[in-house]
């Protein structure tokens, strides 16, 4: 980032800057904290010549008026003077981007290739070998137990 002596500021107060350079020097004060203290300085030191005002608040009342004019100015879209903005080739615009992906869309939709992804995602969430129905270890003591009391019951049916 480039920063300006406090020469160039002392210029800048004093009004002996070009409009290019006034331009400039006033958007940096935005970003520069050295360089406003430069500026402020320069103020200080040369406050005595700058203009005293008579009446502030009807100077108040000025800005006042001017701040509410631009308001309505960049407000009133007839008013405001912007440059012509240059317009995007067709390829650039979103319009033209949604006309694309609806027709991928429907390109794939009738030519099967959703219903073969449908079908290919079923397949992988039931693997052939998981669809077999495993017994638990409790159920197979269960089944066990009552086969070993069907045997006793034959028994006894068998003795009488």
């Amino acid at each position: 980032m480039k920063h300006y002596s406090y020469d160039e500021w002392l210029s800048y107060v004093k009004d002996e800057v070009s409009d290019k350079t006034r331009e400039e020097l006033e958007s940096h004060l935005y970003t520069c904290d050295q360089c406003l203290e430069n500026y402020l300085q320069a103020i200080s030191v040369h406050e005595s010549s700058l203009p005293v005002l008579s009446n502030e608040s009807s100077f108040t009342d000025l800005v006042m008026a001017e701040v509410s004019k631009q308001k309505e100015v960049n407000e009133n879209p007839v008013l405001k003077k912007q440059p012509v903005k240059a317009k995007k080739p067709f390829y650039q615009q979103a319009a033209f981007h949604y006309l694309i992906a609806a027709a991928a869309t429907l390109l794939l939709t009738f030519s099967g290739v959703f219903h073969s992804l449908a079908t290919y995602a079923s397949a992988v969430e039931a693997p052939k070998h998981m669809k077999e129905k495993k017994h638990s270890v409790t159920e197979g003591v269960i089944d066990k137990t009552f086969a070993w009391m069907d045997s006793l019951e034959k028994k006894e049916a068998n003795k009488k």
